[in-house]
């Protein structure tokens, strides 16, 4: 698959461009490795300088790279066993959650994870990642026979946010979500929050309840999208940029508030350009995490978990 580029990453297109032309000259017998291996070095510096000072807008829009992992990607990738489960008991099967049980390595754990579509087709399946009511209440209940199990639960969070339709909003749209906020604040097994690409709104919140909330370098989280902040703000989504950076929504401004525990570095150019090194870095950090909440009573959590979110939005004022 040809690479996209993104608006501020023009000058990675042209160097990829001369690239191409260099090893189709190399292939004729025309040019020397030498040449190719300058321009590669010369590549890398390019990235890396475009990719130290992004700012948040930019880091949004990388975040909803069309060539980004999905969610169902990690999965395949951490638990090559993964056996998928369907329905919620009530209404139906939504498929902009995956949801089942799987092994990463010698961990066996649960699996939530929202799912947006690689093509047209596939996400007007997939409801572009937006979960309805069904979908949360599917989700609560693979967490619930999760802890049942003992099996820690993995939510993989890359959503835009719930979705706004009628028929959800008919089936108790806001009242899955609270649901799934009060019974996964009580959940007796340690809860793995990652956010891989967009956390927007009450639509990540529903599945975001964590014990330790990981974000992947370009992934961003937030009560609203920027576009929707600035439609309200300003009456003009194009202020999209604007938003963002008085949301703070990146990583790096969610570790500073306390709510993102740790940030997991993306390979050169976003997770994108090496999916496989990206996946070989989570299931390590995941591995890590698992391995030290086997040293934690389950009976620890709950506590743990009231501590966890008093500590969040806390300030002070100065008399």
């Amino acid at each position: 698959m040809d690479r996209e580029y993104l608006d501020f990453e023009k000058p990675i297109k042209d160097i990829d461009d001369k690239i191409a032309e260099r090893k189709a000259l190399i292939d004729k017998g025309n040019g020397g490795n030498s040449d190719l291996a300058a321009l590669e070095s010369k590549r890398d510096k390019i990235i890396t300088g475009i990719h130290s000072k992004l700012n948040r807008w930019q880091r949004v829009q990388l975040a909803r790279h069309p060539q980004r992992p999905y969610s169902l990607d990690y999965i395949n990738a951490l638990a090559p066993d993964f056996i998928e489960l369907h329905g919620d008991r009530h209404f139906g099967d939504d498929a902009a959650v995956i949801t089942g049980i799987g092994s990463i390595d010698e961990y066996k754990v649960a699996f939530v994870a929202q799912q947006k579509g690689r093509n047209t087709k596939d996400n007007i399946s997939r409801n572009f990642g937006m979960m309805r009511p069904e979908g949360y209440r599917k989700a609560l209940r693979i967490m619930k026979l999760a802890e049942k199990y003992n099996l820690p639960i993995i939510s993989l969070i890359d959503t835009p946010g719930a979705y706004p339709g009628i028929g959800a909003e008919e089936r108790g749209q806001g009242e899955a979500i609270a649901k799934n906020l009060l019974e996964m604040s009580k959940l007796k097994t340690p809860i793995i929050a990652v956010v891989i690409g967009e956390g927007a709104s009450g639509g990540a919140l529903g599945i975001g309840i964590c014990d330790r909330m990981l974000m992947l370098e370009n992934s961003w989280y937030s009560v609203i999208t920027p576009e929707g902040c600035a439609s309200i703000l300003w009456h003009d989504s194009g202020k999209a940029k604007r938003a963002a950076e008085a949301l703070k929504v990146t990583s790096a401004d969610l570790e500073e508030m306390g709510i993102c525990d740790k940030i997991i570095k993306e390979p050169i150019g976003g997770a994108h350009s090496d999916p496989y090194k990206m996946f070989a870095l989570l299931k390590k950090i995941l591995k890590d995490e698992l391995k030290a909440f086997k040293k934690i009573p389950k009976e620890s959590l709950f506590d743990n978990r009231i501590e966890r979110y008093d500590k969040i939005g806390a300030f002070t004022v100065e008399a």
